[in-house]
């Protein structure tokens, strides 16, 4: 009985570990989203928020060579890569999405870019992030992933009416959806011979890693709610005493977190329990002090995330490792050694399971680094960063020519 009451105090301790360590949530926008290219609303079925495309291509459009769809990570927007967009347009089609309950595909920002528009002089947002409420898991943004490319496709093959290798260029989270959807999809004839390669920057192969002393106290905690859902009704080949523990261990444990994470997820408990985005974390997204002043006025960046969410992108990640050796996709696997955000472990054991399939399979490991959005480093380091990824891009459209 004393072990069962120790085992459910560590759910507690992780979730008030959280909450204090958010940082004020900026409730207001005063700017419109940012666009850039152009814009494609995709109708949609079932009630769900309409789906906008937006797009570049060359000065001379079927002077493309390939098409390169963005996908963008947790919490952030497609209109943050204009920039990036650009630069892969002087040579390809390009084209980027918000995920589900993110950017323009959240109905409580979708409406504050409408009242700016139309004149007022700022909205509220605050309650942008109740749009995660659905979000038990990544199927709904697996499902606009994938209602995105088939109308990424189309518009693609509409530039000169020919079928252009397509690529995708997916960061963080957005890495993980891709990586997951295309585990469920990659077999299929139409996708294996339209998809020739994916470009994964930090994608969410691991837990995050706090740093400092949030991390002397939370850590331990992270990796006993990991290591408790990994072994949960799956045994890893340990020896029988040690199996035994494991899953007596996540027999217990599991329900009690899945239970403490849905409850501060609903109404009412939700407004004191949902964790704003930590304050270390922008330090860690990029080098450039110009872009973490960026990111934190970007008042279209949901700053806080249900606990359910949270609890589910977990799941998600350690449902991924259980069948990623089957991934078969070309793909350029871009991470920083010190990434506290998406610890760079995830990333190397995806590559030592994944890595001989394809000999277009490629690893860049940026050694010594700790941070988590590549291509809104400074300059050089950005820049050439966009050149390496064109640099693969080119050497997958060789092979495939």
């Amino acid at each position: 009985m004393l072990r069962c009451q120790r085992l459910t105090v560590f759910p507690v301790l992780i979730l008030l570990l959280v909450m204090l360590a958010g940082c004020a949530h900026q409730p207001f926008v005063t700017v419109p989203y940012p666009r850039w290219g152009e814009e494609i609303v995709i109708d949609s079925s079932g009630g769900e928020e309409p789906l906008i495309l937006r797009s570049l291509s060359p000065p001379e459009p079927s002077q493309a060579s390939a098409c390169v769809l963005l996908v963008h990570g947790m919490n952030e927007h497609i209109g943050r890569y204009g920039e990036v967009a650009r630069y892969f347009s002087q040579r390809y089609f390009v084209a980027g999405f918000d995920h589900y309950a993110h950017g323009l595909s959240n109905p409580v920002l979708r409406r504050a870019d409408q009242t700016l528009t139309e004149g007022a002089d700022q909205a509220d947002v605050s309650d942008a992030y109740l749009a995660q409420a659905a979000l038990y898991d990544l199927e709904p943004l697996r499902q606009t992933l994938g209602r995105a490319l088939q109308a990424f496709m189309a518009q693609c093959d509409a530039q000169d009416y020919s079928q252009r290798p397509v690529f995708i260029v997916a960061h963080s989270l957005g890495g993980l959806v891709t990586a997951s959807y295309l585990l469920e999809h990659q077999n299929e004839s139409d996708l294996r011979k339209r998809l020739q390669g994916v470009v994964f920057l930090a994608p969410a192969f691991a837990v995050s890693e706090p740093p400092g002393w949030r991390g002397w106290v939370a850590n331990p905690l992270i990796k006993l709610f990991f290591h408790v859902e990994t072994h949960f009704l799956h045994p890893q080949h340990e020896p029988l005493p040690l199996l035994l523990f494991n899953q007596l261990l996540s027999l217990v444990t599991v329900p009690v977190l899945d239970g403490l994470f849905e409850m501060f997820s609903w109404p009412g408990l939700r407004n004191f329990a949902t964790p704003a985005s930590p304050a270390w974390v922008t330090d860690y997204l990029t080098d450039s002090e110009e872009e973490k002043a960026r990111l934190r006025a970007d008042g279209w960046i949901v700053r806080r995330s249900l606990l359910r969410y949270v609890k589910g992108i977990e799941e998600e990640v350690v449902r991924f490792r259980r069948n990623m050796a089957g991934f078969s996709v070309p793909y350029y696997l871009i991470y920083s050694e010190l990434d506290p955000i998406t610890p760079a472990w995830g990333d190397e054991d995806f590559a030592r399971v994944t890595l001989q399939h394809n000999p277009a399979n490629e690893v860049l490991k940026l050694s010594g680094l700790p941070y988590h959005q590549h291509v809104f480093m400074q300059e050089p380091a950005r820049t050439g960063l966009l050149q390496k990824i064109e640099q693969w891009l080119d050497r997958r459209l060789r092979a495939v020519q």
